[in-house]
């Protein structure tokens, strides 16, 4: 069974991850549809992502069980595909959705560099997963309706969150704390002690996604440089095996595991940066090959069968810092080893998707 029959069972199958209400998950696999939409023209993947989506959309644009007042960043990603939806079908609901998702970003709380909050309940904090939820998401309302200091604002908050986090070897903790309030925070940096793959992942994604819709001037310079730095950096932690390791940066960490959603994370930002200019020709080639490497490892390995189905293995459930449900997360290696490893989670199932589409585009070029 190939991967595209994996998707399409997965969707068939899919229920609402929260059981209905607008959630950063299921925008992962709306992502991930999206672009299988573009890149293979196969009309299963609109089909199922218009089930998807317009259950969760009322007529007059609003959003299932969401509610701006949380401040939750996570919330803004779904926002993505309402852009090609609403270029598609000329349905004014799909921007009225846009636009209140916009009208939470507005209000939102930032910390004084100008970064949004991660959560209401997470204040003074920019975590790496935030960037990914609402950046590209700005990004493209700003180029939607002619709103050009929301790009500016994005671009602005990505180099500053960058400065915020960045470790001396060049990659990015996964969180920052201003109030230095939290027990995970550094006192003098302010910075998480870990590099968590996800967080990473999240980053990845979200500084490509951002720079292939921008100009390639002196307003990205800075930033391309930066992601160029940071995704060859990646590609030298990449295990023999193809993946890569839940916490970065830490071989000899006893537990330490080849986590799949970031795994499939990096292969779509490599394989995109590469199709799409982000980097140079010969940088290019450089993550080409590994995110092939990557995918195939992801559909080798941990796309594995049970009881006559398919499964996505290898998936961390969920990380974070600071307290939920009643443990204190702080952050440091050890902990995002304690997390549950479960299979077919949307946030590994997404990317999955995201890197099979980029890698069609791959298929493309070596056919003709």
């Amino acid at each position: 069974m190939s991967l595209t029959d994996y998707f399409d069972a997965y969707c068939r199958k899919y229920q609402a991850y929260k059981g209905g209400p607008w959630c950063y998950e299921d925008g992962c696999i709306y992502r991930g549809l999206d672009l299988l939409t573009d890149a293979t023209r196969d009309p299963r993947w609109r089909a199922h992502l218009h089930r998807f989506v317009d259950a969760q959309i009322g007529p007059d644009g609003s959003l299932k069980g969401y509610d701006p007042e949380e401040f939750n960043i996570d919330n803004i990603l779904s926002g993505r595909v309402l852009f090609p939806l609403w270029r598609e079908t000329g349905d004014d609901r799909y921007l009225a959705a846009a636009r209140l998702l916009v009208g939470q970003l507005d209000r939102h709380p930032r910390i004084s560099t100008g970064n949004y909050w991660h959560k209401l309940r997470y204040p003074h904090q920019v975590w790496l997963d935030g960037l990914y939820m609402a950046l590209p998401f700005q990004i493209e309302f700003g180029q939607a309706t002619g709103e050009t200091d929301r790009i500016k604002d994005a671009l602005a908050q990505f180099q500053s969150a960058l400065d915020l986090t960045e470790t001396p070897s060049g990659l990015y903790a996964h969180g920052y704390d201003e109030s230095r309030e939290q027990r995970w925070s550094d006192p003098e940096t302010g910075k998480s002690p870990a590099v968590w793959s996800r967080a990473m992942g999240w980053l990845a994604m979200a500084l490509v996604d951002a720079l292939v819709m921008l100009p390639n001037d002196e307003t990205t310079a800075g930033l391309r440089l930066r992601t160029k730095r940071m995704l060859l950096k990646l590609a030298d932690l990449q295990t023999a095996g193809g993946l890569w390791s839940q916490v970065l940066e830490a071989p000899d960490l006893q537990g330490n595991y080849e986590e799949s959603s970031a795994s499939a994370m990096f292969a779509y930002a490599f394989l995109r940066a590469a199709r799409l200019g982000v980097v140079s020709s010969a940088d290019a080639d450089r993550l080409r090959d590994a995110g092939l490497k990557a995918l195939h490892a992801l559909e080798t390995r941990c796309v594995v069968s049970e009881s006559g189905e398919r499964h996505f293995s290898g998936i961390c459930s969920v990380a974070g810092l600071g307290g939920f449900s009643g443990v204190y997360r702080d952050g440091t290696p050890e902990y995002y080893l304690t997390e549950a490893v479960v299979a077919d989670d949307a946030k590994g199932v997404g990317p999955l998707m995201m890197a099979s589409a980029e890698a069609e585009y791959v298929a493309s070029l070596a056919a003709e």
